[in-house]
């Protein structure tokens, strides 16, 4: 990762985040953080413990970050480079808040007019194909919690739309039918009897190469006497390394407020 790739990526944590910009030079930033960041990155808890007791008003606090040291030798600022403790809390804190999402659709409604936003449901999958060989495919799939239509490859959709962390003015959000956790598992039944229906003939390869190793292991081992321990560990070996699965996890998720026509 090169260091202007780095500030690139410290600018888009921060203003995902609604963090204010105060200096953005090539080579260093400024942010205001709100109190929500303070929290996840400065390790304050006697700070905000004291304020939640005496009522007292929040001072989140402001970061400097320098990318190019050689640029601002005298600067006061953390230096961000790959290895530091920092970036590697930003990244750890990227895949915590990157894990659930809401955003609304800015539809550029007319003053005089009241636009409905319609819910979706959106999970992102990681599907994995292993045996001794691994595949990985990626599936984002959609639900509308109205009318329970589904649709593949819905964050590929998103991305062409205008979406806002805020609810646009002269928009309202419908209340949906169905709830999250249970389009979840709509979702979830959905891929698995999608993956159920897919060709699995990589599984029965891998097992006619698993037999193969077994019986020159077993010939291997043919007529010794004393190495039943042995043969039962490289059989579980094998089992480990050839052995067809198929492992579903969840990358991340949202709810999306959309227009009626927004997903085709």
């Amino acid at each position: 990762m090169q260091q202007h790739e780095i500030q690139d990526f410290l600018l888009r944590y921060f203003s995902a985040n609604s963090c204010e910009l105060e200096e953005n030079l090539s080579g260093k930033i400024t942010v205001q953080l709100t109190e929500e960041i303070d929290r996840e990155l400065m390790n304050r808890p006697f700070y905000w413990h004291y304020l939640e007791k005496t009522g007292g008003v929040a001072q989140p606090m402001k970061l400097t970050l320098i990318t190019d040291r050689d640029a601002f030798p005298e600067e006061k600022g953390e230096f961000i480079h790959y290895g530091s403790p920092r970036l590697h809390q930003l990244f750890s804190s990227t895949k915590k808040l990157a894990g659930y999402i809401r955003l609304y659709q800015q539809n550029g409604a007319l003053p005089d007019r009241q636009t409905p936003l319609f819910p979706w449901l959106c999970i992102n999958f990681k599907i994995s194909y292993k045996c001794d060989r691994k595949r990985d495919v990626y599936q984002s799939i959609g639900l509308q919690l109205i009318n329970g239509r589904m649709v593949q490859g819905f964050h590929e959709k998103m991305l062409s739309l205008s979406l806002t962390p805020k609810i646009p003015d002269y928009s309202f959000t419908l209340s949906p039918l169905i709830l999250p956790k249970s389009g979840m598992m709509r979702i979830q039944k959905q891929l698995t009897e999608s993956i159920e229906k897919e060709d699995h003939s990589w599984a029965e390869a891998a097992r006619k190469r698993w037999q193969k190793d077994l019986d020159l292991l077993l010939h291997f081992y043919e007529g010794r006497e004393g190495t039943e321990t042995g043969i039962e560990n490289e059989k579980e070996a094998l089992k480990e390394q050839y052995e067809p699965k198929v492992l579903i996890s969840v990358i991340n998720g949202g709810l999306f407020y959309l227009t009626e026509n927004a997903v085709k």
